[in-house]
Parts: C-alpha cells; structure tokens; sequence
C-alpha cells in the first residue's frame, strides 16, 4: 500500500503540460486596431495578421463589416506554427461623410470568432448642399418629394409646407420633424398626407428644407383639385338658379293675365244741338 501511495504521489505531483493557445487576428505589428485616412475617392489598404501555434492547419473566414472592404482573399488557410499576413482594402466612396467612421474585420475559425476595430477617417473639404426634387401632389392630396444631400457632410435637414389656392394661403407648417439625416449622395424620397385638401381649388405647394451650413432649398408643384362631389355640389347650384329664373318668369306671366290693365275711358262728345238754342 505504501508503494502504491508513493506511486499516486508522484503522478499528481508531475507538471501538466500547458495548452497549446488558441489562434489569434489582430491588426499587423501587432497594433490593437487598424487605423486608416484618406480623402472621399480613394482606396486605402492594410494588413490583417492571423497566427496559428496549433499543430494543424487552420481555415480561417474573413469578413468586414461597417466600411466597405475588400480583401485579397475571404477563406485564408494556416499553416501549423505560422503566421499569415492577408492584405485587405478599404474603398472610400466618392459620397462618403468626412469625419470619423467605424468598422469591424471579423476572422472566423473553428466555432469562434475574433474581431478587429477598424477607426476610419475621411477628410477633405467640408461642403454643405440639399436639393429638394420631384415635388408633387397626387389625386388624394398626397404630397410626395425627394430630398437630395449634395455636399460633403451628413445633413438633417428641416422641413416646411406651404400651399396656396385660388383665395388665399390654405397651409403653412412645418413637416415632419426630426426630417431624415441624409449622408454625402444619399436621397430620401417621401409622402406627407393633407386630409385637408380642397375639393375644389387651384393649389401651389412649396417645400422648403433647411439645413445648418446649407442654403435653403425650395421646390414646388401645381394642381388642380375638381372632386365629383365638389362638380354635383355645382351642377346643383345652376339649376337651383335656372329653376328659380324660370319661376321668377312664370309668376310674372300669370300676374299680367289675373290682372288686366285698367280700361281706358272715352271721351264725352258736347252737345252741339243744345249750345246751338243758347
């Protein structure tokens, strides 16, 4: 027995082996996120590190989310005890905002994820232009428009509706608010319900968008609103006033028939015999 406890002893005294570490990602030279530059237009690139210390081959799973990027290869395979360096790009569109914008390279292998920040900075020259397009109001009185960010920086622009008609102003508010924030070469295309349109009217509207840093933009439309009940509704209006004249004309006939003219009295003839004796 005392052997055999010597013997345990010794089994659970010896060192066990540590485990071989997991795969890693990260940005290359070791850095703890990728950082890149660069003006609206342009393709910037850098270099995404995978190690495997692992006795086998790894696959690993590229991805990106957030910026546009591109890499040289999306499946990329690892040797045992190698490190490799898979270059990737970051397209910067010609409408992308200035200013900072995150994102995220994701590698994938063997049921775990590794995810790599990835801080981008546009710069360039700061311009702020809106356009408002495609007014118009539909059958209904539905109003539909486009809003159009032209610039360089992201935009949320403020809105405001006018309508005049035949007789006067028949609105004048603001739309909805808080509008759509719009980033370089983005369109929003919307609709704005007016219950209270005319059934009958000649109607201009004007919309009008602000934005800080921005000129203000207008753009308006014309229609006419001829509804069938607004059409009945006037149709019965003219014959009310026909069948009133006609009445009118009527009455007047029968008065000069029921009342005959006084009759004229004829002039007495003097009696010439008689004056004649005087």
């Amino acid at each position: 027995m005392t052997a055999v406890a010597a013997l345990l002893g010794a089994v659970a005294a010896a060192p066990v082996p540590a485990p071989t570490p997991g795969w890693t990602a990260g940005a290359a030279a070791g850095r703890p996120y990728v950082y890149l530059e660069g003006a609206a237009g342009s393709v910037l690139e850098d270099t995404l590190s995978v190690s495997n210390p692992g006795a086998r081959p790894l696959t690993v799973r590229l991805s990106g989310q957030g910026t546009p990027l591109a890499f040289a290869a999306r499946t990329v395979t690892v040797p045992a005890r190698t490190r490799a360096d898979v270059p990737f790009a970051v397209t910067v569109t010609a409408g992308t905002a200035l200013g900072d914008h995150r994102g995220t390279v994701t590698a994938a292998a063997d049921g775990r994820e590794v995810r790599v920040p990835v801080h981008l900075r546009v710069s360039g020259p700061s311009l702020a232009a809106l356009t408002v397009e495609n007014v118009r109001l539909d059958a209904s009185g539905t109003l539909h428009y486009t809003l159009v960010n032209r610039g360089s920086t992201v935009l949320a622009p403020r809105l405001t509706l006018r309508a005049d008609g035949a007789f006067g102003t028949l609105l004048d508010r603001p739309l909805r608010s808080p509008g759509p924030t719009l980033h370089p070469g983005e369109r929003a295309t919307r609709t704005e319900p007016w219950p209270e349109a005319p059934a009958l009217d000649s109607v201009t509207v004007r919309v009008r968008a602000t934005a800080p840093g921005a000129a203000a933009a207008e753009a308006r439309a014309e229609r006419v609103f001829v509804s069938g009940g607004a059409l009945t509704a006037g149709a019965g209006a003219l014959l009310v006033a026909a069948g009133s004249a006609v009445l009118v004309a009527r009455r007047r006939r029968d008065r000069d028939v029921e009342e005959p003219g006084l009759p004229v009295e004829e002039p007495q003839l003097a009696d010439v015999t008689a004056g004649a004796d005087r």
